[in-house]
């Protein structure tokens, strides 16, 4: 996922309700979703009394507009907005009364089309900058803890990166059952590339495939009428994800979000249906700072719609 531009890197989630919000901000592979076993950590939806839908096959989906799409601190565009449609197929496999409590599959689209330089304003004069299609096997045991294993394909239709594959696992515990409004609901998720040669099939286009590390909490509060979640995260190299001029920087990034889910109405035969928006400030490694025009620090917003069903 190299960019045409030097100062762009190239190659965030979502699911339904807040976690649409939350996967803008947490940048684990994109915008995708847990495993329909695995109920993601983070995740404050405002929880609604009726189910239209109680089968084991649930479809969610949004769309959103970000002011600037960073990809686990590394920017791709400089100018010009983001608008990030996706879907999400989500399966429940399994579910059960002893140590293994749940088990589910999604499957899904992410993309990302840019009105700016990597985009309709870029070489190719194509808004759409990125397609990613993924698909991921999760686990819900005891005490809320859950594991999730997802593969991800990052495309470019407008050719602006070389394509990337990735296998990503990711530990999470959701403590609110012990916690209550305490809750912080931590995780730890590790990514690797796969396929890869000097300068393709790399998030930093650099010589050799990277493996990434990401630490984070999402403590939320649900109310009535909306609900609020503060991400933090921090992005580390566990070798070669942060390659610039042969050499690696562990440190990527470190991520404070404030995100609004507001329901839209009660939950009809057509699903559940909320606007969300938010902010995020990311403090920037040295190579993450290279790549975005030297600069440490980056506020973003978003806002968008989604659905549930």
């Amino acid at each position: 996922m190299r960019s045409l531009f030097p100062s762009v890197r190239c190659s965030v989630l979502v699911p339904a309700s807040l976690l649409l919000v939350l996967s803008a901000f947490t940048g684990i592979a994109h915008a995708q979703p847990e495993s329909a076993a695995a109920s993601p950590a983070g995740s404050t939806a405002v929880q609604e009394p009726a189910d239209p839908n109680p089968g084991a096959l649930s479809l969610s989906g949004g769309f959103d507009f970000q002011s600037t799409y960073m990809f686990r601190g590394i920017r791709q565009h400089s100018t010009g907005v983001a608008a990030w449609p996706w879907a999400d197929l989500g399966i429940a496999a399994y579910t059960g009364d002893g140590g293994l409590k749940s088990m589910g599959i999604n499957v899904g689209s992410w993309n990302s089309q840019h009105t700016g330089d990597t985009g309709i304003d870029g070489p190719s004069h194509k808004l759409w900058y990125e397609s990613d299609f993924y698909v991921t096997l999760g686990f819900g045991f005891g005490g809320g803890v859950s594991l999730a294993t997802t593969y991800t394909a990052y495309t470019s239709p407008n050719n602006t990166f070389s394509s990337v594959k990735e296998i990503l696992v990711k530990l999470s515990v959701d403590d609110s059952a012990r916690l209550g409004r305490g809750a912080i609901r931590p995780y730890v998720a590790l990514a690797r590339e796969l396929d890869t040669a000097p300068g393709v099939g790399q998030a930093d286009g650099g010589a050799k495939a990277g493996t990434y590390l990401e630490v984070g909490i999402a403590p939320g509060y649900t109310g009535a009428k909306a609900s609020l979640a503060v991400p933090v995260k921090v992005g580390l190299s566990l070798g070669n994800y942060y390659e610039l001029a042969g050499r690696d920087d562990r440190f990527g990034f470190v991520s404070v979000a404030g995100l609004v889910t507001v329901p839209l109405g009660s939950t009809t035969k057509y699903g559940s249906w909320n606007v969300h928006g938010g902010a995020e400030l990311q403090r920037l490694g040295g190579h993450t700072a290279a790549l975005n025009g030297d600069h440490r620090v980056r506020v973003m917003g978003s806002i968008g719609v989604g659905f549930s069903y």
